[in-house]
């Protein structure tokens, strides 16, 4: 006795619905993972701290500009001298009226390089600007 269906199996094709869900899965990973990395943060920097900070939510377009121990400034990765910055300032306020900008600080920068920075972003008529701080280990 034979059991087994002399039918022929045909071959099922491509599955789009699959696929779809793998691309669609894909695309949230990809965006959440931008979302992160939009926050520009140098691992050299130690922010100061304050019990009354809060963390802030991001601005859209918001501007991150830090500043290091030995007072340079790195804008996207770059870093900047003071005529690079005031021109880069002065461009974004031309364009963005109202252009947020954080000043991420190390907690030994010299006072004057924050200055110097606000100062270029007062010439630049930047107003929005906040200051980054961390929240102390308990």
């Amino acid at each position: 006795m034979n059991f087994r269906k002399q039918s022929k199996q045909e071959s099922v094709g491509f599955q789009i619905a699959p696929m779809i869900d793998v691309v669609f899965l894909l695309l949230c990973f990809f965006v959440t993972s931008q979302i992160f990395s939009q926050w520009e943060t140098e691992i050299d920097i130690t922010l100061p701290t304050a019990k009354t900070g809060q963390t802030p939510q991001r601005l859209p377009g918001e501007i991150i500009i830090n500043i290091l121990a030995d007072g340079s400034a790195i804008v996207n990765g770059r870093n900047l001298d003071d005529d690079s910055m005031d021109t880069m300032l002065k461009r974004l306020a031309g364009v963005f009226p109202g252009q947020p900008v954080l000043l991420r600080a190390d907690k030994a920068t010299a006072y004057e390089h924050v200055i110097k920075v606000l100062d270029l972003c007062r010439q630049a008529d930047i107003w929005n600007i906040s200051f980054a701080t961390g929240v102390p280990e308990e």
